[in-house]
């Protein structure tokens, strides 16, 4: 019996990019695009290609990428975002692995990165394993955080795919900045829903830190300047991430003005 494949795509107003994604992947048996109520074309984009869009509101992607499974039919499940490429090679691995009678219950994928133009093969960026993309339905699971997403495994069958699929993070500058910003407020969330206490010397330090481990540890500094744009929004996001947390515990009020004192 023919194993079949389901591919899914996260969106929210994606346009620019979720057409190349859904065409990377339209040899799959099915691509699910998991959108939360985009309103800049994204679901018609995606339905005029032959995808299946099935509306999730969005509360964590945790939640969001479990919804997304069980929208699901096949047999095995192959996650993409919408600023992720299939390549032909990687294609080809999958369409093998999923005809084996011995293949493994989950895989790792390696990812290309792009940015300013250029491959950034150093700032922990490649192989940038993120978590299973392709693996059986049941296999998996997330938990329901509200960005970075941790997952559990119900298999100790893993592997690696050996060919990798391309993602291209940020359109721009401008893209990098808003990305920084949405994510450290999610991050925030996440920290504050774990009992995190946290004050602007650790937000410093934390955002010190994680520009260092980029920069220098993980040698982005051979990236050239992409590589020093990256671990400075690394640094940003981190650093707005705790700031954000501690913001968000003191709920400052703003001083009362006495009405009274304000009367001709």
């Amino acid at each position: 019996m023919k194993e079949t494949l389901s591919c899914y795509i996260i969106a929210f107003n994606e346009k620019q990019k979720i057409g190349d994604a859904i065409g990377s992947v339209q040899w799959a048996d099915e691509v699910v695009v998991a959108d939360s109520f985009s309103t800049d074309g994204t679901t018609e984009i995606a339905q005029s290609l032959g995808a299946r869009v099935v509306q999730i509101p969005f509360s964590g992607f945790g939640d969001l990428r479990n919804s997304a499974i069980a929208a699901c039919r096949g047999d095995w499940i192959f996650s993409l975002d919408a600023d992720e490429r299939c390549t032909p090679e990687a294609k080809d691995e999958i369409k093998m692995i999923i005809r084996m009678p011995e293949a493994l219950d989950a895989y790792y994928v390696p990812r290309k990165n792009f940015f300013m133009g250029r491959w950034i093969k150093y700032s922990g960026y490649y192989p940038d394993y993120r978590q299973p993309q392709l693996f059986r339905k049941g296999a998996m699971i997330f938990k329901p955080d509200p960005v970075h997403e941790g997952y559990e495994l119900n298999t100790n069958r893993i592997g690696y795919l050996h060919n990798a699929i391309w993602q291209f993070p940020f359109k721009d500058l401008e893209q990098i900045i808003d990305k920084c910003n949405r994510y450290s407020t999610l991050g925030a969330e996440k920290l504050d829903n774990q009992g995190k206490q946290k004050g602007m010397a650790a937000a410093l330090s934390h955002g010190m830190w994680a520009f260092i481990h980029q920069y220098v540890i993980k040698l982005g500094f051979l990236d050239g300047w992409p590589g020093f744009v990256l671990a400075l929004s690394h640094f940003e996001a981190t650093f707005y991430k705790y700031a954000k947390l501690y913001v968000r515990q003191s709920q400052w009020k703003s001083p009362a003005i006495n009405l009274n004192d304000l009367s001709p």
